[in-house]
């Protein structure tokens, strides 16, 4: 078996069908609000207008809700597939969520979808309005149960390993779903999902008023869809910063790679920056291409454009707090936020390996039925456990992310992001102060049109920097990836790979078809 080989491809196939689920779920998320704002004017007014409204924006999230819940189950099973490892290794913690999931949200949904598509005139106006907005928060709290598992492997708490099973184990539930970490990605995953959903909204009404067609309904939904895009997207700017400020917490080898910075000198007892300066961030720059280690001493950027003292600041709310980069996490020595001195990573891996070596020896101990043995080994195990994943690294510079990557894809979210919330603010105020003019104002339509696909870009660059910057683990300083797959042939991960990309190509190549008829029908067909 051709270990790096089979790595490569499970990682390109859960890539792959990771991706290609995120097309969809943001949309249902966010349309489905749109949707039940809708139906909530119809219930206010009795317009009908609102309820033909309401049960357009309907339709198209149900054609997109059926395509995501089938992109989602394979998901999961992938899980079983090529990462068996990983499912025995954490199955009782991270399966847990996808559990409650499966059975309180999917219930949730699959009970109140079917009254919302099918109870127009069969129950009353009330029941009716809160199917969709039960609906919509059943998709949420799915979402809430599956980001908990996520924010786990970035952030692992609540568990204990037992040696005897191989197992980690459930300690502490609430420390799984209430962990700073699951709050944070929660809100920022959600918010930034209502603001691709508003954009697809959006889209179409701008659409229509290129074309002159739907102008009332365009010029009337806007008044929804606009408001409530520019509140999404602030909030999506606010939790973004949160969620920065756990990453800076819990990994700082992400940040780093986010900001790519590698030496950024040393620390002082208090935490701060040695000449007081703090540290920069990097608001526009060209890495370069010819540095391949962190300490080659080959400079960082081609150029680089940065505001002084404001990642220190954003991290901590000082200008002169200690940001550690690539290098200096890799040696160690500076002060952590909890207090303590970082330690190299060299020292990791070498008390990793000690784990590792403890584990085999109460093993071996265990089936000789030697108990002292199995305790002396038990607390070798129990003491160097946090740094149980480094023992699997040869290197430490396997420990670092791809940098470029993850620098880019954070430049690329935050700066559509920024663009998002202008438009919105711009849109909301035509939308209210300057309807009669908005269908002549030609640059604000283009505008829309064209950054209505960034929305995807930004939202999937957002992934990118959440799980390429995570790399090389699968759960943050517990399991690397190498150590997380399942011991298969790496031509059978290639066959399933190649299937799995043409399946979803149709499928997305169908949902368009499918989406594109109905917006061409227009309103008025539903």
């Amino acid at each position: 078996m051709d270990l790096e080989s089979l790595l490569a491809w499970s990682r390109a196939q859960f890539a792959l069908t990771a991706m290609y689920h995120w097309l969809f779920v943001p949309l249902t998320l966010g349309l489905g609000v749109i949707m039940s704002l809708a139906e909530t004017q119809y219930y206010r007014t009795g317009e009908e207008f609102w309820k033909k409204s309401a049960k357009y924006w309907q339709k198209l999230f149900g054609i997109n809700f059926a395509i995501g819940v089938a992109t989602g189950i394979i998901l999961e099973f992938q899980f079983g597939t090529n990462w068996s490892n990983y499912s025995w290794f954490v199955g009782d913690i991270f399966g847990a969520p996808l559990a409650i999931e499966g059975i309180l949200a999917f219930f949730m949904e699959s009970t109140f979808i079917a009254v919302m598509f099918f109870g127009w005139g069969k129950v009353s106006k009330g029941f009716h309005l809160a199917s969709s907005w039960l609906t919509i928060i059943g998709a949420t709290i799915s979402a809430v149960w599956i980001l908990i598992a996520n924010a786990w492997m970035q952030n692992p708490q609540g568990m204990v390993f037992n040696p005897e099973t191989m197992r980690n184990e459930m300690h502490d539930f609430w420390a799984v779903a209430l962990s700073p970490t699951a709050i944070v990605k929660f809100f920022h995953t959600v918010t930034s999902s209502w603001t691709l959903g508003t954009f697809f909204a959006l889209g179409i009404c701008v659409l229509y008023l290129l074309r002159g067609r739907n102008v009332e309904f365009s010029k009337r939904n806007l008044k929804i869809i606009a408001p409530f895009g520019l509140v999404a997207a602030l909030l999506t700017a606010m939790t973004g910063h949160s969620s920065a400020v756990d990453v800076a917490t819990n990994q700082p080898m992400k940040l780093a790679a986010m900001e790519a910075i590698y030496d950024t000198g040393k620390c002082t007892s208090e935490g701060c920056t040695e000449d007081g300066a703090g540290i920069g961030l990097g608001i526009i720059g060209l890495l370069n291409p010819d540095k391949q280690l962190p300490d080659d001493d080959k400079p960082s950027h081609l150029f680089n454009i940065e505001a002084p003292r404001l990642l220190s600041f954003m991290v901590a709310g000082t200008g002169t707090h200690y940001v550690p980069g690539i290098i200096n996490i890799l040696e160690g020595g500076y002060r952590q936020p909890n207090g303590e001195i970082a330690i190299s990573t060299e020292e990791k891996m070498r008390r990793g390996r000690m784990a590792i070596d403890a584990l085999n020896a109460f093993r071996t101990a265990k089936k000789a039925g030697d108990s002292t043995a199995m305790q002396e080994q038990r607390a070798i195990l129990d003491e160097h456990f946090p740094y149980y994943g480094y023992g699997y690294f040869e290197s430490k510079y396997e420990t670092v992310p791809n940098v470029a990557l993850t620098y880019y894809s954070f430049r690329i979210m935050v700066g559509l992001g920024g663009a998002f919330i202008l438009l919105f603010a711009i849109l909301t105020w035509y939308a209210y102060k300057r309807q009669g003019k908005l269908q002549s104002t030609r640059w604000l339509l283009w505008a829309s049109i064209i950054l209505t696909p960034l929305a995807w870009v930004a939202s999937e660059a957002g992934w990118v920097v959440a799980e390429v910057g995570r790399q090389p683990w699968t759960i943050q300083n517990l399991l690397p990836v190498k150590a997380a797959i399942s011991k298969i042939e790496a031509s059978s991960v290639m066959i399933t790979f190649t299937l799995f990309f043409l399946l979803f190509t149709i499928m997305l190549v169908a949902e368009i078809n499918i989406m594109r008829k109905a917006i061409r029908q227009g309103p008025d067909q539903h």
